[in-house]
């Protein structure tokens, strides 16, 4: 029997197969997850924003892309998870207002998505599968059990990457 267990906005956890994790409301936010297919340990973060230096408020680390992802990779290796192995695999970033393209506003998922791209990057973690863009909300499951992320949007079949 499997627990789902939840991530909030501005939020990250980690779990171990069978459970599931999982986070609603994904607009231009990003759900990042990370995944060690042996160990079967992964770990999602619901991050909101690009970049924690930009502004000043920045106490939340799972709010930032770069904070956020940083700390998931802490906590998933923590657990056991072989950063050798991490994959990871990304949903959100879309464009949830009608607004002028050039306006930061407009451009916030865009950005998010970047950022996780950049950040991966970074850290030498291989991004295998994203779905992102585009003008609907999202809600995310990771099954720990095979990896397999689901992405979910209203009117919408369910999409396993």
């Amino acid at each position: 029997m499997s627990n789902v267990i939840r991530v909030g906005m501005a939020d990250l956890n980690i779990c171990k197969a069978p459970d599931v994790i999982m986070t609603i409301g994904l607009g231009s936010c990003i759900g990042l997850t990370l995944y060690d297919p042996v160990t079967k340990i992964g770990g999602m973060v619901h991050y909101m924003l690009p970049d924690s230096t930009a502004t000043e408020n920045n106490g939340n680390i799972a709010k930032f892309a770069d904070t956020g992802i940083e700390e998931l990779l802490k906590q998933v290796t923590r657990a056991g998870a072989s950063r050798s192995r991490l994959v990871a695999k990304i949903a959100g970033g879309a464009k949830m207002f009608g607004v002028a393209q050039l306006s930061n506003i407009g451009s916030i998922g865009d950005r998010n998505a970047q950022a996780a791209k950049e950040m991966l990057k970074k850290l030498n973690i291989r991004l295998i599968a994203e779905d992102t863009g585009l003008n609907y909300g999202r809600t995310v499951e990771l099954h720990c059990d095979n990896g397999d992320f689901h992405i979910k949007a209203i009117k919408k079949p369910v999409k396993i990457i």
